[in-house]
């Protein structure tokens, strides 16, 4: 009897023992050594109850947060790449002017439109809007912080905040893509790269793993009408299937997300499955719709 091949989870990567504990030492260090550095003539204890120190982590991390340009420049190499190899016609940023932020033309003028998010894991993800004018809207998730746990970034931000926002929107997310520029490198190392290094492709002088591809039901899921609608075939989100051709994808690198709904008494419900080479890999279970706050 042949053995089952046994897929990966609903994304291959995770965080490593090596960075989390690397992070959490750095940490250590810094609340320890603060007050020797800070120019001002305070003791430990002094430096912790006068709250400085907390505010200019959080400072820090606003910083962090604020700062577009290295995700700039990831998305700009990405979408160069694309167009040289002539998968797109042309692309255009809009984030200054326009809910969204990137505008993909293709040669017949279908119009992909993309929402860059950073981790999935935070409230933003809840936050978009799909342009009148798309043929496809898909979410791209780049993630700046090393220490954030890619499989709960995934789960919490497909299942525990979109699923539940197409269906209270009742909005279509034709899919999600989530890679960035941290993948691949010594902090996120990437398993496909990995099994397989001659996967990887260069791109502006970096060597780039496969990215993983999420695609999404092509309607919204109605629990009386339309309780499971069809999942979108790869061909059918063109900028996902572009990828998909330009960077060396397989058919482990694209899962399908399936959203049902239901009505349980007079509670709606919804559930998210999984799927890979039309075997599932994942699923949650039947939860009350309820937005996250």
């Amino acid at each position: 009897m042949a053995q089952r091949r046994r897929l990966p989870p609903i994304i291959p990567c995770q965080l490593q023992d090596e960075v989390r504990q690397a992070v959490n030492d750095l940490a250590e260090d810094i609340v320890k050594s603060a007050h020797r550095i800070s120019r001002r003539k305070l003791t430990r204890k002094e430096l912790q109850e006068s709250g400085l120190l907390h505010s200019a982590i959080e400072r820090l991390r606003g910083q962090q947060s604020a700062s577009m340009g290295v995700k700039r420049d990831f998305m700009r190499d990405i979408l160069n790449h694309l167009k040289a190899v002539g998968e797109i016609e042309d692309w255009g940023f809009a984030g200054d002017g326009e809910r969204h932020d990137y505008e993909v033309r293709f040669s017949d003028g279908y119009l992909s439109v993309i929402e860059s998010k950073g981790c999935l894991d935070g409230n933003n993800t809840n936050i978009f809007v799909r342009p009148a004018n798309a043929d496809e809207f898909v979410i791209w998730s780049l993630c700046q912080n090393p220490a954030s746990d890619p499989a709960h970034n995934a789960w919490s931000g497909i299942h525990t905040r979109l699923s539940g926002e197409v269906i209270h929107r009742r909005v279509v997310v034709d899919g999600v893509i989530i890679w960035d520029m941290l993948c691949g490198t010594v902090g996120r190392p990437c398993p496909k790269l990995q099994a397989a290094p001659e996967r990887a492709t260069e791109v502006a002088n970096r060597m780039l793993p496969p990215p993983c591809l999420y695609l999404f039901p092509s309607q919204v899921p109605d629990p009386r009408n339309n309780p499971a609608p069809r999942v979108h075939r790869l061909s059918e989100v063109r900028l996902i299937h572009a990828l998909f051709r330009a960077f060396g994808c397989d058919d482990d690198d694209v899962v399908s997300v399936r959203i049902e709904a239901r009505m349980n008494g007079a509670e709606l419900e919804r559930r998210t499955r999984y799927h890979r080479n039309d075997e599932e890999v994942a699923t949650s279970e039947w939860v009350a719709l309820q937005r996250a706050r």
